[in-house]
């Protein structure tokens, strides 16, 4: 891992606008801090479905789950700092 090791998950589906929006911004904030990024895909996964469902893109970051729907990039800044 890099930059001391943070871990980013996605959870969310293809075809998902918000999803999309998400990603982008994971995208931006990884160019100039490093992390480990990983998009998980819910579709056809029952228990991720009941869990996520309609609340996706569901972001966490080390563990701990910090955004739904949308991502804030400055509080990204700041968890991953």
């Amino acid at each position: 891992m890099t930059n001391m090791g943070h871990k980013v998950i996605l959870y969310g589906k293809k075809e998902c606008c918000l999803c999309d929006e998400a990603m982008d911004i994971l995208q931006k904030v990884k160019a100039s801090l490093p992390f480990d990024l990983e998009k998980r895909d819910i579709s056809g996964q029952r228990e991720l479905l009941e869990r996520f469902g309609a609340k996706i893109p569901v972001i966490f970051v080390d563990g701990v789950e910090v955004f739904k729907y949308r991502v804030n990039e400055n509080r990204l800044r700041v968890l991953l700092s």
